[in-house]
């Protein structure tokens, strides 16, 4: 069984109990995790009080806003972290966004500020935070994204995503190769399609689902929870000699050729 307890592990990206992020809380609060949660603010309070209400069964001790754009608000986020709890072993990055515009028709029609945006909240967001973590992570730690099989092949629709994508698993193993000293590991999951409210904007998102279901090995896609077990695993000792990996979850669809 794997074994969280006494570990502290911030998740980010949780929107609604679709979330990947959701199933990760789930397994990584499952193994004995001590969670903190983030949640992207708005002015009405509504994704505050949706998260708030999704992750109360799990008790999290910390519960924050945090806009990645927003370098302000990411330092309070981790002095929070401090002074709460001195230290930080997990960090969770399941945080993308691209302008609904930039998923649809040519690539070479991305606007400039639409591959901006893309880039900055969906890749270096993960620098910021590993950044702001290193300090914390004092008896050395765990940070895992997500990915998906469009930042390494072409995939219809997601186009300034995929670069995105690519971007992030880079970033996973230029972090693993600057903090494995510090006995920090930087890893990636790569999920199948799954429905979320991040997905729903790429078009054709059920064809692609079921695309899976009828190609991959195991003829199904995958579900939040089995991503969340893979996040526990990596978060563990039980994978204290991987890092700067991308592990796919997705039925064994990234093997097949046709």
């Amino acid at each position: 069984m794997i074994n969280l307890t006494a570990k502290n592990a911030l998740v980010t990206g949780i929107a609604n109990n679709r979330s990947i992020a959701w199933g990760i809380a789930q397994q990584l609060s499952s193994a004995g995790a001590n969670l903190g949660v983030t949640y992207l603010p708005d002015e009405r309070g509504k994704m505050e009080k949706k998260v708030a209400e999704l992750t109360a069964p799990l008790q999290p001790s910390l519960f924050l806003p945090c806009n990645v754009q927003d370098d302000e608000q990411i330092q309070a986020t981790f002095d929070a972290i401090k002074e709460n709890w001195g230290r930080l072993d997990v960090l969770v990055h399941c945080l993308a966004f691209a302008n609904r515009d930039d998923l649809t028709g040519d690539f070479s029609a991305t606007s400039r500020e639409g591959f901006r945006t893309a880039l900055e909240i969906s890749a270096y967001s993960l620098v910021q935070l590993a950044h702001y973590a290193k300090p914390l992570m004092t008896e050395g730690g765990s940070i895992v994204t997500l990915t998906y099989l469009g930042g390494v092949r072409v995939v219809p629709n997601y186009n300034v995503m995929g670069i995105a994508k690519a971007a992030l698993e880079m970033n996973v193993r230029y972090l693993a190769s600057e903090l494995g000293p510090d006995n920090i590991r930087v890893n990636g999951i790569s999920a199948g399609p799954i429905r979320t409210l991040a997905s729903s904007a790429v078009g054709g998102i059920l064809d692609m689902i079921h695309h899976v279901e009828a190609v991959a090995p195991l003829r199904r896609t995958v579900t939040q929870l089995e991503v969340g077990n893979t996040a526990a695993f990596l978060c563990s000792e039980l994978s204290s000699g991987i890092t700067g990996q991308i592990i796919y979850v997705d039925s064994g669809y990234e093997i097949m050729g046709m």
